[in-house]
C-alpha cells in the first residue's frame, strides 16, 4: 500500500488548514476563495432530468446511452466547432479528475515513459504520472521538450490556476508538433465556456486540428459551467482509436457514469440559458473581486478566463495567504501549482454574492 502512496506528493490542501482556522475566526466568518467548488444551485431543468431518471435499477453502460452520445456529439459540434463527430469520438467519464489521475495508467504507461504538463498546473497531472510510475515533466513551451520517451502531453487552456488562454495559432503549432513526434495530446478544456477577456478555442476546432482528430483528445466537464461538481459528469471528445481503447479498459474497470447523471448531462448540454446565467454571476463576482484586490495592492496576471484570479503582491505566497487569512479571506497559495507560482495566490470566484461582498469590504 505505502509503495504507491510514497510516489505521490503531500496532499497540498492539508497545509492550508491552519490558515483556514485563522480565517474562520473572523467575527463575520470566513470567505473561502481557496477551492473552486461551485456554490450556486443546480439548474432546475437538470434536477428534473435527474429525478425523472431516478428509477434506474439496472447497471448503466460505460459508453452511455445513445441519447447521451447524441448530446455529446451535438454539443461538440455546436460549441467547439468540431466537425463530423461520431459516437466513436465521445466517451463519458466519472468526473474529469478521475480521468486525469488514471489516464496514464489506462494508457499502459509506466517506467521509462514521460508525461508532460504545464509548469503552472493542476497538481493531478503530476499525480497521474506518478501513480503509474512514469516520469512527470513540466514545461513552459511543450514544443521545446525532448520528445524521446514522451508518451502523453497535457494542455490546459483556459489554465488552472492562471486563467491563461492559448490562442488558435499556439494550439495549431503544438498539435502539429505532437503529431510530428507521435506524442498523444490531451487538452483539458474544462473552463472553455468561461472566457472573459479572451475567447478560448478547442484543439478540436478544424483550424487547429485540420479536421482530423488523430492523436488529439479534449477533456470537458459540467462541474463549472452547470454547477454539477457533485454529479461527477465529464466526457472526452477526439481520436476514436484512443477512446475505443479506453472504453474497453473502462468496461473492465466498471467506470460507469450513473444512469441518472447521464440523463442530467443530456439536459445540461441541451440548454445554453443556464450557462449564460451562471456566466453573468461569475462576471459580477470577478469584477468586484478584481477591483478590490487591485485596490489592496495586488497585481493580476493573465486571468482572462476560468474561475480564478492569479494575483500577487510580489512577496512569498504563504505570506500573502497569512495576510488575507487575518482578514478572514482564504485563498490558495500559488506553489500548490508548481514552484513558478511561489509569489502568487489563486483567488476563486466560487463564493456566494454575499461572501464576495464581505471580501470586498474587508479588502477595502
Amino acid at each position: 500500500m505505502s509503495a504507491v502512496s510514497s510516489r505521490l506528493p503531500v496532499f497540498p490542501w492539508d497545509k492550508l488548514e491552519p490558515y483556514k482556522a485563522t480565517a474562520a475566526a473572523h467575527p463575520d466568518g470566513i470567505v473561502d476563495l481557496s477551492v473552486g467548488t461551485p456554490v450556486d444551485p443546480v439548474p432546475d431543468l437538470i434536477q428534473r432530468a435527474l429525478v425523472a431518471a431516478a428509477n434506474s435499477p439496472g447497471y448503466p453502460t460505460v459508453w452511455g446511452t445513445a441519447e447521451l452520445r447524441d448530446a455529446l456529439t451535438g454539443w461538440a459540434e455546436r460549441r467547439l466547432g468540431a466537425r463530423d463527430v461520431a459516437h466513436t469520438n465521445v466517451l463519458p467519464v466519472v468526473g474529469s479528475k478521475e480521468l486525469v489521475a488514471w489516464l496514464p495508467t489506462q494508457l499502459g504507461l509506466g517506467a521509462g515513459d514521460r508525461v508532460a504538463y504545464p509548469r503552472l498546473a493542476y497538481p493531478t497531472y503530476e499525480v497521474g504520472a506518478r501513480l503509474c510510475g512514469a516520469e512527470p515533466v513540466s514545461y513552459e513551451d511543450p514544443t521545446e521538450l525532448d520528445p524521446a520517451g514522451l508518451k502523453l502531453l497535457w494542455l490546459n487552456s483556459p489554465s488552472n490556476p492562471t486563467g491563461r488562454v492559448l490562442d488558435k495559432a499556439e494550439l495549431t503549432r503544438i498539435v502539429a508538433w505532437a503529431r510530428e513526434h507521435g506524442v498523444l495530446l490531451f487538452s483539458d478544456e474544462c473552463y472553455l465556456e468561461l472566457g472573459w477577456e479572451a475567447e478560448p478555442v478547442s484543439v478540436l476546432h478544424p483550424d487547429v486540428c485540420g479536421g482530423s482528430y488523430e492523436g488529439v483528445v479534449a477533456v470537458h466537464s459540467l462541474s463549472k459551467r452547470s454547477n454539477l461538481a457533485g454529479y461527477r459528469a465529464a466526457f472526452l471528445v477526439g481520436d476514436a482509436a484512443v477512446l475505443g481503447e479506453l472504453l474497453q479498459i473502462r468496461k473492465h474497470g466498471g467506470m460507469m457514469t450513473p444512469a441518472p447523471v447521464q440523463a442530467a448531462t443530456v439536459a445540461a448540454l441541451g440548454d445554453d440559458t443556464h450557462v449564460a446565467q451562471q456566466r453573468a454571476r461569475y462576471v459580477a463576482r470577478r469584477t468586484a473581486l478584481r477591483a478590490a484586490l487591485e485596490g489592496h495592492g495586488f497585481r493580476i496576471e493573465h486571468s482572462e478566463a476560468s474561475l480564478y484570479l492569479w494575483a500577487t503582491r510580489d512577496e512569498p505566497c504563504w505570506r500573502t495567504v497569512a495576510h488575507l487569512a487575518e482578514l478572514g479571506v482564504l485563498v490558495a497559495p500559488g506553489d500548490f501549482y508548481g514552484p513558478a507560482g511561489d509569489r502568487f495566490v489563486r483567488v476563486a470566484l466560487t463564493a456566494t454574492d454575499e461572501r464576495v461582498e464581505a471580501a470586498v469590504k474587508r479588502l477595502g
